[in-house]
């Protein structure tokens, strides 16, 4: 069954493979293009660094006119990311717009980890610590990059 959002996605996913965004690989479900599954390496010299982290995307009927659902697999530790993985970024709530596609989303997730909004916590105690206290934060990010590597 080819849907309006059935076929956005394949073009998605064809502009991926023929141009793939730098530290992002994504693709989706061997038997269902409504769910992708991602890894975001950590961008280089940031805390971050080194770090695989995997994510879910699911899709609905509605794509692109409402945004998917995203969340970390991986365990977070971020002012902006919710203790079940959900992420608090605007274009994946109030700013959504149908330009945006699936490289764009991941590229936005992946700078929202150097570049958080601790005035949006999604997470209370990471957004204090970022604030408070950036050394004891960057070494809580550190963990999680070094849990990153042997998570399944």
């Amino acid at each position: 069954m080819s849907t309006p959002a059935r076929k956005r996605l394949m073009r998605d996913f064809k502009r991926l493979q023929q141009d793939p965004p730098a530290g992002i690989s994504v693709a989706p479900q061997d038997n269902n293009i409504m769910l992708w599954n991602a890894v975001i390496f950590g961008p280089d010299d940031t805390p971050w660094d080194g770090g695989t982290f995997k994510l879910a995307l699911q899709f609905s009927e509605d794509y692109p006119n409402k945004p998917p659902t995203v969340r970390f697999v991986s365990r977070m530790f971020h002012p902006n990311i919710y203790a079940d993985g959900s992420i608090c970024l605007d274009i994946l709530q109030n700013q959504w717009s149908p330009i945006y596609d699936v490289a764009a989303i991941l590229t936005s997730i992946q700078s929202l980890l150097c570049d958080p909004n601790p005035n949006s916590p999604a997470n209370s105690e990471a957004a204090r610590t970022f604030s408070e206290n950036i050394r004891e934060y960057n070494r809580r990010v550190l963990e999680i990059v070094e849990q990153s590597w042997t998570a399944d």
